[in-house]
């Protein structure tokens, strides 16, 4: 291995370095896309995004938890509204990611995320100065059309048309990053908040989220962005893709998927405490399960290597089946139910590179962003739902051993659907 090589041969992934990219002798295979990018360019835009998503989702996903119950007991807002109001943020990026999509596909994600990070700092600032309800839901759509810009979808954009065959690496590194944002943000949102009242706590995260980003993103994100006909193109116009029967099976079965994976994370808590775990330790095993999500990603790259794209979607998907149903039946003790959580976070986990590999394991990297939007579209919104109606259903059956095995049923017919989501070869 020279010293010009980067390697993350221990996450376990294909590094092997390709013709035009890092120099060396390619198999003639994996020349199908290549890079404008030197490997220093390559490596300062995989450290700027690891950089970027962190605090994109630390600033805004993590703290929102963290200061709801100030905010509550502030303006006299309920915790359902004020979660109300993050969810239309959640779904608002969702409805923009097909548009967003397109601009990434056509300017590349300098300009895109640049643009998000600069409308972000506006938008956190109308949340902190927010005193009626609806001045509120503005903020949050703000926030919405910012968050499009700026978290995984351009990033994911950004390392595959750039990254080529060796987007599994990149991806798999910058997810490993941004999976500690909660780590990192919610203490300090915390630390903050107990010395600031909430609206100035959201004012410094603000200017965190700008210091960092925007220069970061301005800067850091340049080089020439490579044109469709210099990526992999298979299958074809975009829209007669989003059309067809493998692309419908997929979208299908990633909501319906993402909806049960996701509803697990915001109803575990509920979960643990109805079978005897006092609220500390419950906690304490939804933050485990976020150390089982890291430890899932570590292994994607292997499971990559070792199966065809529909039938990992399928695998990893029965997992969160699994792990989801583990959850449902077993009835304790502790340590068997925070383990049961960290394999539920392992697949959850896992779940994010899938989403992120999705369209360019199918139909490759030529229309990346605007696939990619369409299919993050029903997916962000599954996800953005889930929390509200794992509750609901837990209202209606009253209790959450019966929500889990619900969404136990749901992944596992969610990982049945996937099977047709592979594409007849071009």
């Amino acid at each position: 291995m020279t010293s010009r090589m980067w390697r993350l041969g221990w996450l376990g992934l294909d590094t092997t370095p390709v013709e035009g990219v890092v120099g060396g002798n390619a198999n003639p295979l994996r020349t199908a896309a290549v890079s404008p990018l030197s490997e220093a360019g390559l490596r300062r835009v995989l450290l700027v995004l690891c950089g970027t998503e962190i605090t994109s989702w630390g600033v805004l996903v993590y703290a929102f938890p963290v200061l709801a119950p100030a905010i509550s007991a502030d303006t006299g807002w309920s915790v359902a509204m004020l979660t109300a109001g993050f969810s239309v943020c959640q779904i608002t990026a969702a409805l923009t990611g097909v548009a967003v999509g397109r601009w990434l596909d056509r300017w590349g994600p300098r300009p895109v995320m640049t643009a998000g990070s600069l409308l972000a700092v506006p938008a956190l600032l109308g949340v902190a100065s927010a005193t009626t309800p609806a001045w509120y839901f503005v903020a949050w759509i703000v926030a919405g059309l910012a968050t499009s810009g700026v978290l995984y979808q351009p990033a994911f954009a950004a390392l595959t048309r750039w990254w080529g065959p060796r987007r599994v690496t990149a991806l798999t590194a910058v997810t490993l990053v941004a999976g500690l944002a909660s780590t990192v943000f919610a203490p300090l949102t915390a630390v903050l908040n107990a010395h600031l009242d909430w609206r100035t706590t959201y004012v410094v995260l603000a200017v965190i989220l700008g210091l960092i980003t925007i220069p970061a993103h301005a800067l850091g994100l340049r080089g020439a962005w490579p044109r469709a006909a210099q990526t992999e193109a298979r299958h074809g116009d975009p829209g007669a893709v989003a059309r067809s029967r493998a692309f419908i099976a997929l979208a299908a079965a990633m909501s319906l998927g993402a909806f049960a994976i996701y509803a697990v994370v915001i109803n575990l808590v509920p979960l643990l405490i109805e079978r005897g775990m006092s609220t500390g330790l419950a906690a304490i095993a939804l933050g485990l399960g976020g150390v089982g999500q890291v430890c899932g990603r570590l292994g994607y790259g292997r499971l990559v290597n070792s199966t065809a794209a529909h039938t990992r979607t399928a695998v990893v998907i029965a997992a969160g089946a699994a792990t989801t149903g583990l959850l449902a039946v077993i009835p304790g003790p502790a340590a068997l139910l925070i383990a049961a959580a960290m394999l539920a976070g392992a697949a959850r986990g896992v779940f994010t590179l899938l989403q992120a590999t999705a369209i360019s394991d199918r139909w490759g990297a030529a229309q990346f962003g605007r696939l990619n939007g369409m299919l993050s579209a029903p997916v962000l919104v599954a996800i953005a739902l889930a929390p509200w109606g794992g509750a609901a259903l837990a209202e209606v059956f009253g209790g959450y051993s019966v929500v889990f095995a619900v969404l136990a049923g749901l992944a596992a017919f969610a990982a049945l659907l996937s099977l047709a989501s592979m594409p007849p070869d071009p």
